[in-house]
């Protein structure tokens, strides 16, 4: 599809939405007034206010980038979305449905009949119909599939056969091909006829006669070197090419490695069979991101924020389900100990401090794994290495921060020995957070599984309970 160009760059975005949230309040409070007034002229009034409101919304949405549309309907409640989203116009639908959520999509698309889903759906290439595809009504796809000519359907049907995960579900098919025994002249002449060319289009790619990729032509190549050479004298013969059935997320480090804004993707046999872009694999850094965030707080999917009740709790309940547990657990834990801690009150109040300290340590270490698998710098074959790193800087940062604590404990309750103990509770428990934080991302590779998920959520019940256990247990020993 074309890319809209954004219009009025010196507004922010939330400029924007607050004008689009100013207007749609103005045309709930006339309709509130027309409808408390009484006479012959009320339904004439009433219409003629409500399409003069509805008239400026538009407008004021006709004027805003695609993507800033999207951010709009994501950040209004569901009644105000479906509003505004009746107001854009059907010929921008498809840009927008593509830059919206997962989830607000869901609740677009459920908002339109098959007719709106089908005339959005026409205006996109292959590929975002691939990406679209999966959330439609099936009667909807296959009734889009039987209007698409043989070419195009083809290529949604290549596109849909790969992993949302592999470079096939993301590569693009429009690109520009030439041959490399023309000269610079005769390409450049080709170009000027066509109408426009496809997005992100830094480098045309060289082909045979079968379509084997034998290089790339950069755009800067092309404008500056003598018409009269030839295409095969100027070309990059190594570029950097991808297969189809390659993780996406490698790719996408690729493209930050190297600077990429294009790439070409290639079959076994070399064949030239689509490409990548930049602005793919920037959508797909920001939702692995996004992923890896809910995943560590324990949300199974991305929700909208603005989603009904009922779905919001199936999204959280089960992490929440586990928290119960860990902290029926914790509490156990403390439970053994109520002799020692009637005995010596300050326990209550001190042992928290170990357990939140350690939670915290715990959650570094995590995070910082996590990073770096994400990255692929680390992986199952590191861990003991990583693990004597991570516990030699929890012995240090132990020995120290709890010292600290151990001498607020002493001055506090006059106690050296209350002190000590607390002191060794705190290292123990960073050395515990240090070897979980290690061990929880490590183990959820080897199982197959995100090492993100609910990571959070299990670091800290870990330090919580074992640094109750390990505070209270010294103090029962030491103490008393």
């Amino acid at each position: 599809m074309i890319e809209a160009e954004a219009k009025k760059p010196q507004e922010s975005l939330q400029d924007r939405l607050a004008q689009v949230v100013e207007l749609l309040q103005r045309h709930k409070l006339v309709e509130d007034l027309t409808h408390r007034q009484e006479g012959p002229h009320q339904d004439l009034v009433e219409n003629l206010v409500h399409r003069q409101n509805l008239a400026e919304l538009q407008r004021r949405l006709d004027e805003l980038h695609p993507a800033d549309v999207a951010h709009i309907l994501e950040a209004l409640p569901l009644d105000d979305r479906l509003t505004v989203w009746q107001l854009v116009k059907v010929e921008r639908d498809g840009d927008i449905l593509l830059e919206v959520s997962d989830a607000v999509r869901e609740t677009l698309i459920a908002d339109m009949d098959d007719h709106e889903l089908l005339a959005a759906a026409r205006e996109m290439d292959a590929d975002e119909l691939a990406d679209l595809a999966p959330e439609l009504p099936r009667d909807v796809v296959h009734e889009l599939m039987e209007s698409l000519d043989a070419q195009q359907r083809e290529r949604v049907r290549s596109a849909l056969s790969y992993e949302e995960d592999q470079v096939g579900a993301l590569m693009d098919f429009e690109m520009v091909t030439i041959r490399d025994d023309v000269s610079l002249e005769v390409v450049l002449r080709y170009l000027r006829r066509l109408k426009e060319l496809p997005g992100h289009t830094d480098k045309l790619f060289v082909v045979d006669y079968d379509g084997v990729l034998k290089g790339v032509l950069p755009i800067k190549r092309l404008l500056v070197n003598d018409p009269e050479k030839h295409v095969a004298e100027v070309m990059a013969n190594d570029p950097v090419a991808f297969h189809p059935d390659e993780n996406a997320y490698d790719a996408a480090q690729a493209f930050e490695r190297y600077d990429l804004v294009s790439s070409p993707v290639v079959d076994k046999n070399g064949k030239l069979i689509g490409r990548l872009t930049i602005d793919e694999m920037v959508d797909l850094i920001r939702e692995e991101s996004e992923s890896e965030v809910l995943s560590m707080a324990g949300l199974r999917e991305e929700e909208d924020i603005f989603a009904s009740v009922w779905k919001s709790v199936r999204n959280r309940w089960a992490w929440l389900a586990i928290n119960l547990i860990t902290a029926f657990v914790a509490s156990r834990v403390i439970g053994l100990f109520e002799g020692s801690i009637e005995r010596l009150v300050a326990l209550a109040a001190l042992m928290p401090i170990v357990a939140g300290i350690g939670g915290n340590s715990g959650n570094q270490t995590i995070t910082m794994i996590v990073r770096a698998m994400a990255l692929d710098q680390v992986g199952t074959g590191n861990t003991s290495r990583l693990l004597r790193k991570e516990l030699g800087v929890s012995l240090i940062n132990g020995l120290l921060w709890g010292g600290v604590i151990g001498v607020v404990a002493y001055l506090l309750y006059d106690s050296w020995s209350l002190g000590v103990v607390m002191t060794a509770a705190m290292t123990l428990n960073l050395l515990l957070a240090a070897l979980m934080g290690v061990l929880i991302p490590m183990t959820l590779v080897k199982l197959g599984r995100d090492p993100a998920m609910g990571a959070s959520v299990m670091i800290t019940a870990m330090t919580d309970s074992g640094g109750f256990l390990i505070f209270l247990g010294l103090a029962s020993i030491f103490l008393l």
